[in-house]
């Protein structure tokens, strides 16, 4: 369907049409957060912007027609998805698995995905990985997240005292956790499969290239289900608030959780189900509205 394979293409897609919530709701909050415009010009100043991309692009591989064209197609399809320009993508040596987006002022957008990723993934896992870091571009996350990377590092040298640098800090870290939620949905959107999306986050979470034919989906999002549940008193919903609150990312088993609930929501279809009805109008010579 419309050139990849059976998926629905969505032209016209906003950041607004598959944003979550909590995003929505952490981002508003973090604009009113004293400190943070001069943090920013503080910290992404362009010696900051400069050092970050030379250094990416002097110790990566850059992904093209020519160099690694399987991952460049994926990359390329995710893309007309997404209605997004592509940005430059790049492959680093990497014993970790991870893939991380810095979208910097004035430079060019770019992805990185560390080998050891791609060793753990097949190709369509590897697609949604793709459209997560894709999601944070059609957002425009890329300052507050290259922010909140400085300040894992710069906290405790900015200007602002230690009480609101630490502020900060729980205050960015926050909003990240809420955008990777935002992010895994661009990266079902590109995928159209939620259990594609769940088994990435399986595999992050206790997968290798020797254990991952072993992994049971059904059994981990059982998982999923049984931690979603420990909300049975105050202590339980008091730990898990004191696991996450010093994390950049939601656990693995509450994305997989929430992806799955998303896949089944009227919101969802109904973005794919527009499309489709664009398309059937289009073959009949109607009109296409977004």
């Amino acid at each position: 369907m419309d050139g990849v394979g059976e998926k629905c293409i969505l032209t016209g897609l906003r950041a607004n049409h598959f944003r979550h919530p909590l995003d929505l709701r952490a981002t508003e909050s973090l604009k009113q957060l004293p400190g943070l415009d001069l943090a920013i010009r503080a910290l992404l100043r362009p010696t900051a912007e400069q050092f970050f991309y030379l250094e990416n692009i002097a110790t990566s591989v850059l992904v093209g027609p020519q160099q690694l064209p399987d991952i460049h197609q994926l990359l390329v399809e995710a893309c007309q998805i997404l209605d997004i320009e592509a940005p430059q993508l790049y492959v680093k040596q990497h014993p970790v698995p991870n893939a991380y987006t810095f979208a910097m002022r004035g430079k060019q957008p770019f992805i990185v995905v560390h080998t050891s990723l791609i060793e753990l993934l097949n190709a369509k896992e590897l697609q949604a990985v793709i459209g997560h870091e894709l999601g944070h571009l059609k957002c425009d996350h890329g300052v507050y997240l290259t922010l909140a990377n400085l300040l894992t590092l710069a906290a405790s040298q900015l200007p602002l005292g230690p009480v609101l640098a630490q502020n900060l800090q729980n205050q960015i870290l926050e909003w990240v956790r809420c955008a990777e939620f935002t992010c895994d949905r661009a990266a079902l959107l590109v995928s159209q499969e939620s259990r594609v999306v769940a088994s990435v986050l399986m595999k992050l979470t206790g997968g290798s290239p020797t254990l991952s034919p072993q992994l049971n989906l059904d059994a981990f999002l059982a998982q999923a289900n049984a931690y979603e549940d420990l909300n049975y008193d105050q202590l339980a919903i008091f730990l898990k608030q004191l696991r996450t609150q010093e994390l950049t990312h939601p656990v693995p088993v509450l994305r997989a959780k929430e992806i799955m609930q998303w896949h089944n929501t009227l919101n969802y279809q109904r973005l794919l189900q527009t499309r489709r009805l664009q398309l059937n109008e289009d073959a009949r010579g109607g009109w296409r509205n977004w």
